[in-house]
């Protein structure tokens, strides 16, 4: 699962501004994973920083060049002629669609309920929460996952603890495992 594992990323999990800064960071070299997502995932992020965030508009518009910018191999396009065939919940055939084309077997998504299983079987895909994948990165690469940690914590200019309180509110077993393990 190393270095080459390719990920799609749905746009519940690139609009939460602290799990989208773990993964992306986990993906930068030495990278753990590859991420993917479409144009019409990045849409979608828009929309929500701005209208459900409420980001200012300058501030939205710079996480999407930035992302852009630091992961230029990440959109998969040429995934429409997919949708019709697809049964997993109609919102989110898009996002089923460019995982295929992007040779993804994995979407990490917060919204579980629309990809169930037997609708990604026929196309050898899984769907994760983003707790639980942080989890087996963890139990993977500790140390990595500790260190991309501590750098978003410096930034900040945070404790690691404090970071990890904050991501509590999106991935509590994941927080709580880590602030035990740091104890």
């Amino acid at each position: 699962m190393r270095a080459d594992y390719r990920i799609f990323l749905d746009a519940c999990v690139l609009a939460n501004f602290g799990v989208c800064d773990l993964l992306l960071r986990l993906s930068e070299r030495p990278r753990l994973i590859v991420p993917h997502w479409s144009d019409e995932v990045l849409v979608e992020v828009r929309r929500t920083h701005l209208e459900k965030l409420c980001w200012p508009p300058a501030l939205a518009a710079t996480f999407q060049t930035e992302i852009g910018t630091a992961f230029p191999d990440a959109p998969v396009s040429g995934y429409e002629n997919l949708l019709p065939v697809l049964t997993n919940h109609e919102k989110d055939r898009h996002v089923l669609a460019a995982a295929i084309r992007g040779n993804c077997p994995l979407i990490v998504t917060f919204n579980l309920k629309h990809f169930p299983a037997e609708a990604l079987r026929p196309w050898s895909i899984t769907a994760s929460h983003p707790q639980d994948y942080l989890l087996i990165l963890y139990e993977m690469e500790p140390r990595q996952v500790t260190a991309c940690l501590g750098e978003i914590a410096g930034k900040r200019r945070l404790e690691v603890q404090d970071v990890l309180i904050r991501l509590g509110k999106s991935v509590p077993k994941f927080s709580q495992r880590l602030l035990d393990d740091l104890t």
